[in-house]
């Protein structure tokens, strides 16, 4: 079973990081969503940081800021994920940059369009 962990997951569910959760898991998808401040989103254990999320990783999907991306991004290289997913409005040069200088697979695209649903469809 493939796994993802959702950085910026929020418990908002008109926000993409509510929405990447749920299309991720009625995709069937092992999904972990990270945020500091959240103790569950959607009904799943939710991570501290990326780096308390059970290890390996397939796919890190990011819905944060590029510049809270920056200071997440060393964490997420430490991880070692199979690929990593900019969300639109989450990519910036310097991420992007930043990430494949570490060594990671940078795609800068929806992620939940990726995994063949739209956000829309998602609820």
């Amino acid at each position: 079973m493939l796994t993802v962990a959702i950085i910026g997951a929020s418990t908002d569910r008109n926000k993409y990081g509510n929405k990447a959760v749920r299309a991720y898991v009625r995709q069937g998808w092992t999904v972990y969503p990270v945020n500091p401040k959240a103790d569950s989103i959607e009904g799943l254990k939710a991570y501290r940081t990326i780096l308390d999320v059970p290890q390996p990783i397939d796919r890190v999907s990011v819905y944060l800021p590029p510049d809270v991306g920056m200071t997440a991004i060393e964490n997420i290289a430490k991880a070692k994920p199979g690929e990593v997913f900019l969300n639109p409005g989450s990519e910036s040069p310097e991420l992007i940059e930043r990430g494949q200088a570490l060594g990671l697979t940078v795609i800068v695209a929806c992620s939940i369009v990726d995994i063949g649903l739209t956000p829309a469809q998602v609820g």
